[in-house]
């Protein structure tokens, strides 16, 4: 979650996710994945490996 929260704090052009919402409660996720919608928005990359792959690939969807 620290993690998470650096990177958001800072204007990075890329964002590499590995298993980010391994161990997270449903709702932090929903909250975390929507927030990583919104920065892809803004212009940054992300590459997530995911085993929510459904939940990943909507993040293309902003």
């Amino acid at each position: 979650m620290l993690d998470n929260a650096r990177g958001l704090m800072t204007r990075q052009r890329l964002r590499l996710l590995d298993e980010p919402s391994l161990g997270l409660a449903p709702i932090v996720v929903q909250d975390l994945f929507r927030t990583w919608r919104a920065s892809h928005g803004r212009g940054t990359a992300i590459l997530i490996v995911e085993q929510n792959a459904k939940a990943a690939l909507a993040l293309d969807e902003a």
